[in-house]
C-alpha cells in the first residue's frame, strides 16, 4: 500500500525532474515578475497623458489619444509583440542612428515595450471611466470655493476616481500576469519559457501542470492582497452604507408602526371626535 502511494506520488511529482529543473523554474518566475512590473508601471506612467489627451476638447490630441486605444485595445497583443520584435529588425539601420539599437535587439525590451504600450491603452481607458464617475457638481463647488485645479484634483477628484478604479486596475494586472505568457514566444525564458525548455528536455508533460499551479497561485496572491487594499481604502464607504441602511430599516419600522396604529384606531380627527 505505501509503496503504490509512493510510485503515485513520485509519478505526479516527479522529484528528479524537480530537483534538476526546480532553479529554472524559480529563475522564470522571477523573470516574470520584473516583466509584469516593468510593463504595468511604465504603462501606468503612459496612461495619465493619454487619458488626459482622450478627454481633451482638443480634437487632435483627442483624436490621436483614441487612435491609439482603439489600436491596442483592438488588435491581438500577440500581434503587437510580433511587430516590435520582428519590425525592429525591419528598421535597424533607423535604430542603428538613433543609437537604441541595443535596446530592441533584446528580447527582454522588447516585451516591456510592447506590453506596456497595451496595458496603457486599457489603463487610459478605467482613468477615463474613473475620472468622469466623479459628479461634475463636486468640481464646480469646489472651483466656487476658490480651490485651484491641483487641489481640486488632489482633494476630491481623485480620491473618489481612485477607489472606483481600484478593482479594474487588480484586473488588469492579473490578466498582464496571464498574458505575459506570450513572452516565451519570442524566445523570453520566463515561467512559461522555461517550462517550454524544461518539456523539450524531459517530454513530461507534468511541466504545464507545474507552471499552471504557479501561475495560479500567483494570481491568487495578488487578488486577495488587493482585496485586503480595496477593503482597508473604501471602508469608510462600508461604514456609511451600513449607516445609512440601518437609518432606513428603522425608518421604515417606524412607518410600518404608524400605519399598524391608524388601521386599528382610525385617523387622530376620527378619534378625537
Amino acid at each position: 500500500m505505501l509503496e503504490t502511494l509512493h510510485d503515485s506520488a513520485a509519478a505526479l511529482l516527479n522529484f528528479e525532474m524537480m530537483s534538476r529543473y526546480g532553479s529554472r523554474l524559480i529563475d522564470g518566475v522571477w523573470i516574470t515578475v520584473q516583466l509584469v512590473t516593468l510593463s504595468v508601471t511604465l504603462g501606468f506612467l503612459i496612461a495619465y497623458p493619454v487619458c488626459l489627451a482622450r478627454m481633451s476638447r482638443n480634437k487632435v490630441l483627442s483624436g490621436a489619444a483614441v487612435s491609439y486605444v482603439t489600436f491596442f485595445r483592438g488588435t491581438p497583443l500577440l500581434c503587437q509583440l510580433y511587430l516590435v520584435y520582428y519590425g525592429a529588425g525591419e528598421i535597424r539601420p533607423l535604430l542603428t542612428d538613433l543609437g537604441v539599437w541595443w535596446l530592441f535587439r533584446e528580447a527582454f525590451v522588447c516585451c516591456i515595450f510592447a506590453f506596456s504600450l497595451n496595458t496603457a491603452a486599457y489603463q487610459a481607458e478605467i482613468m477615463r471611466g474613473a475620472l468622469a464617475s466623479v459628479p461634475k457638481g463636486q468640481v464646480e463647488a469646489a472651483a466656487a470655493l476658490g480651490l485651484s485645479k491641483y487641489r481640486i484634483s488632489r482633494h476630491i477628484v481623485w480620491p473618489q476616481a481612485f477607489i472606483v478604479a481600484l478593482r479594474p486596475f487588480g484586473n488588469e494586472l492579473i490578466s498582464m500576469i496571464k498574458s505575459s505568457a506570450l513572452a516565451a514566444i519570442v524566445t523570453l525564458l520566463d515561467l512559461m519559457g522555461e517550462t517550454r525548455f524544461i518539456f523539450a528536455r524531459t517530454f513530461d508533460f507534468l511541466i504545464y501542470v507545474y507552471a499552471a499551479i504557479i501561475y495560479l497561485v500567483i494570481v491568487e496572491v495578488i487578488r486577495r492582497i488587493w482585496g485586503l487594499i480595496e477593503r482597508s481604502c473604501s471602508r469608510h464607504l462600508i461604514v456609511a452604507t451600513r449607516e445609512t441602511q440601518s437609518r432606513g430599516q428603522d425608518e421604515s419600522r417606524i412607518s410600518r408602526a404608524r400605519g399598524h396604529g391608524l388601521s386599528h384606531g382610525g385617523s387622530p380627527q376620527s378619534q378625537r371626535a
